[in-house]
């Protein structure tokens, strides 16, 4: 076997930062993963880092609220480690699937995930803080479809684009049948009136069409489509116009109890981490004063005990990710790859941003968790189980190059899959 070439993650300094993480991560990647590179050992490392540093966090943010509502002290913590028990396995048995079962899977997953989306709507849909997207089976088993949602989607449109070729490039051929089947799925989520999860899914599709190679022009035309639907959306809800007057205008001593509350204390809760916090377990606005501490405010309480320190290693965190999707992009012959793992991408670290950046009051308020971290059984189960999938169609884009081929022979297969 001829040997790979160093990629420039192994060539850098030893003593950086993403080398130390790869190199920690790659032993244990090369006994789970069959084929693993720089970036696939680099994804898996960030990524089991994050759900261990979530665990002990979701403890440290949820057991107040545990204790109080006579639930027992660990019961936030075992519930969400009991969806990570089973998400990591899952995540490594979808590592290993082969590119070819997610092509099959591509349609069918997508009709089941609008089917279980669609049940939040019956007797069996549930509500919790205003938004209709659950699905509860007894008194035990709380399920988010719409997270499954995303990843079907993610998975079926790299299918549909990889499959059209060059025609990506025109506007009706790029959108037909992805502006449909988007639209009822993404609707049915807002009928649920979840608009933060509305708000991720529309960041995937368009990231993962651009990844694909969707004209520019093609896009800004939908987007402002979706703008000015989203207008009146957003003004028929009263919650959100004060969430959104609150972002422009600042919050009143008079609005402190009717929509600030949240907001203002997640402030509090990090400026009063200072640099090096206030330790670990010792947050004060846990104590009832953060509403979803150990959910959407989880950034809040990470930065109010482990500090400037911390708050800034999770954003590293999550720049090393960002990095290694996009080497599994760039270095992927298969345009299926590209473009599932470039939506799934968008997904996950546009969530990521979105959950800091209202923690940190530069967006108005959105309920959507910090992947791998908050509390929440259906986000872990899906995130962990989209990893899997980016590492399997990584493994399978490399087994695919055959030993002797020249990067011309490798530009000639992805010309040649762009045809078919």
């Amino acid at each position: 076997m001829k040997r790979d070439t160093p990629t420039p993650l192994q060539e850098a300094d030893e003593s950086g930062f993403a080398v130390r993480v790869t190199q920690s991560a790659k032993s244990v990647a090369a006994k789970v993963l069959p084929v693993s590179s720089g970036a696939t050992a680099l994804l898996f490392g960030v990524v089991m880092f994050l759900v261990t540093f979530g665990m002990v966090m979701v403890f440290a943010a949820s057991s107040v609220d545990s204790v109080r509502s006579e639930q027992g002290l660990l019961s936030v913590v075992l519930r969400q480690g009991l969806f990570t028990f089973f998400g990591i396995p899952l995540m490594l048995v979808a590592a290993r699937m082969k590119e070819s079962f997610y092509r099959r899977l591509a349609i069918w997953g997508v009709i089941l995930g609008i089917g279980l989306q669609s049940l939040v709507f019956t007797p069996l849909g549930d509500e919790y803080g205003g938004n209709r997207n659950w699905i509860r089976i007894g008194d035990v088993v709380s399920i988010q479809p719409s997270e499954f949602v995303k990843l079907a989607l993610a998975v079926w449109i790299g299918y549909v684009l990889s499959r059209k070729g060059a025609k990506v490039r025109e506007f009706i051929p790029a959108w037909i049948p992805i502006a449909p089947v988007a639209i009822l799925a993404i609707g049915l989520v807002m009928l649920g009136r979840d608009f933060g999860t509305v708000v991720i899914m529309v960041a995937l599709v368009f990231g993962a069409m651009f990844i694909a190679g969707v004209k520019i022009r093609h896009l800004l035309a939908p987007l402002v489509v979706v703008a000015a639907v989203a207008v009146p959306i957003v003004l028929s809800s009263p919650s959100r116009v004060r969430r959104i007057q609150h972002f422009f205008d600042g919050c009143t001593e008079a609005e402190y109890y009717a929509g600030c509350w949240q907001q203002l204390h997640g402030t509090w809760a990090m400026s009063g981490g200072g640099v090096l916090g206030v330790g670990l377990g010792n947050s004060r606005a846990k104590w009832n004063w953060l509403p979803e501490a150990d959910s959407d405010y989880i950034f809040a309480i990470i930065a109010e005990e482990l500090g400037l320190i911390g708050a800034i290693t999770v954003l590293a965190l999550y720049a090393v990710m960002t990095y290694a999707f996009i080497r599994i992009i760039r270095e992927a012959t298969s345009q299926f790859t590209k473009i599932v793992t470039g939506g799934i991408m968008v997904w996950i670290v546009g969530q990521a941003f979105v959950n800091i950046a209202v923690v940190l009051g530069l967006l108005p308020v959105l309920g959507v968790p910090l992947p791998l971290v908050s509390a929440g059984g259906s986000q872990t189960l899906a995130t962990l189980l989209a990893i899997g999938v980016v590492l399997a169609l990584a493994r399978s884009d490399r087994q695919s190059i055959r030993e002797g081929d020249t990067p011309e022979d490798v530009m000639l297969a992805v010309r040649a899959e762009g045809r078919a």
